[in-house]
């Protein structure tokens, strides 16, 4: 199963070193590994939570996001992404933008005296409100974990009061809307304040809006499959849910319209996890040709495969805190870009913050695995 799953991914990962060398030598290729190693050290985390979200999916839309995903995370927040903030933010048209990237000044400092900022320079300008965006919507999704009841809490002393208090009607809204309007005030600079707010608002209402439909085609899927199905156990149901109402079930996964708008919804989380890698990978090159191949063919392309053995194992299923380690990282990093608006956060401390976290719940849910396992071996024993 390993050799099936990440075999295409090794393939892809030759073919765009060789293709990276053939585009710029040596050193191209280098450049091309170390961003693939870049992206998959930081994306660990993207893809537990991802694979929480895919398992919910039927087949059908599992296929989509592993083939349509795949073009749309690799050519789309990987290369046409930045194009168009250049685009954007420097009035050029598409074809200027990408011989802007392709071919950068050769004197920067004379480039600047004129007025124009270079490729990676307009790139790195537009920060502020591509995190504020991802920020936000990446903290909608954390409070509405932590805050939903589950069954399993990993970090009980901390969760177990925040399931309580997040109990009040909108309370992820209101926390959110706060911390935005703190950071816009204190953390981003003065000229960009009006920016974070107007970029933060609209990645909330994507997540309120992207999530609320996914879940109401969802409830509506599973509605009609109960009215189908009449003499299915409700206990049997329950029985399926691994994590609360968030788990999915194997006797409803989301097709039709649910699929679309989770689909949707994994789109652009996946979106939110690859803003602080498209900027991060600007301190290595400014190059869109290699870091579409190292970010998005080599990176990307492991995410999904993990993802799809993480699905296919059942690996969230036997260590049940990896969604918990997960959606914590997830927390960690809304948190680090809000902050990094105002100051600059070298991408090797985010990246081991969500592995540290990732990993911590890998060795918390082998315990509890080893201990439900012995428990159950003294009680077969005593009986």
């Amino acid at each position: 199963m390993v050799v099936r799953i990440f075999g295409l991914s090794v393939v892809v990962t030759i073919v765009s070193l060789i293709i990276a060398f053939l585009y710029g030598g040596v050193e191209a290729l280098i450049l091309t590994a170390i961003l693939g190693v870049f992206e998959i050290s930081l994306s660990f985390d993207n893809a537990v939570i991802n694979a929480t979200i895919l398992r919910r999916m039927s087949e059908f839309w599992q296929k989509i996001f592993l083939t349509i995903g795949i073009l749309i995370a690799v050519f789309g927040m990987r290369l046409v992404f930045p194009l168009v903030i250049v685009w954007l933010a420097s009035g050029l048209n598409p074809v200027d933008a990408l011989d802007l990237a392709l071919n950068p000044p050769p004197n920067d400092a004379a480039y600047f005296a004129n007025g124009d900022p270079s490729y990676e320079t307009i790139i790195t300008d537009a920060h502020p409100q591509i995190a504020a965006f991802g920020g936000m919507f990446l903290l909608m999704l954390f409070l509405g974990f932590v805050f939903e009841q589950k069954e399993i809490t990993w970090l009980s002393w901390i969760e177990r009061p925040l399931e309580k208090i997040g109990k009040l009607e909108m309370l992820e809204v209101v926390i959110a809307i706060t911390l935005l309007v703190l950071t816009a005030t204190y953390i981003a600079p003065a000229d960009e304040r009006s920016t974070v707010m107007i970029a933060g608002a609209l990645g909330m209402i994507t997540y309120i809006l992207v999530n609320g439909l996914g879940e109401y085609f969802n409830v509506e899927t599973e509605e009609h499959d109960e009215a189908a199905e009449p003499g299915t156990d409700s206990a049997e149901k329950a029985a399926v849910e691994e994590n609360g109402r968030k788990g999915p079930s194997d006797l409803a996964k989301a097709t039709g319209k649910a699929g679309f708008f989770l689909f949707l919804y994994l789109e652009v989380l996946d979106a939110s996890f690859s803003f602080d890698g498209v900027i991060g990978a600007f301190a290595i090159t400014a190059d869109p040709i290699i870091i579409a191949l190292g970010l998005g063919l080599i990176g990307a392309m492991f995410v999904r495969s993990l993802t799809v053995y993480l699905v296919r194992k059942g690996t969230l299923s036997e260590y049940v805190y990896l969604e918990h380690g997960a959606h914590w990282a997830i927390g960690a990093l809304a948190f680090i870009l809000l902050y990094s608006i105002g100051t600059h956060v070298p991408e090797i401390i985010t990246g081991l913050i969500g592995v540290a976290l990732i990993i911590a719940a890998l060795i918390s849910s082998v315990v509890r695995r080893n201990r439900l396992a012995a428990k159950g071996e003294e009680e077969k024993v005593e009986v």
